[in-house]
């Protein structure tokens, strides 16, 4: 069972995925907006590099997992 410190930490660290996912996918989705008005041909390029924060949720979330059910 998980402590309050640990649930705390676990709820931090999703949070934290997910802002910096957000911070991350806003400017680079301005940006990738940008580039597809002009090259549409571009569009798998800028589709990469808009779904590669979205590894920064995923790994928020592994570890809120782990401190929550106390693997480490």
């Amino acid at each position: 069972m998980a402590s309050d410190f640990a649930t705390l930490a676990a709820g931090i660290a999703i949070a934290g995925g997910l802002i910096g996912t957000g911070m991350a996918q806003s400017g680079i989705g301005a940006a990738g907006m940008g580039i597809y008005a002009e090259k549409p041909q571009l569009f798998g390029k800028v589709l990469f590099f808009f779904v590669i924060p979205e590894t920064l949720w995923i790994i928020g979330f592994v570890l809120g997992y782990i401190l929550l059910t106390g693997i480490l």
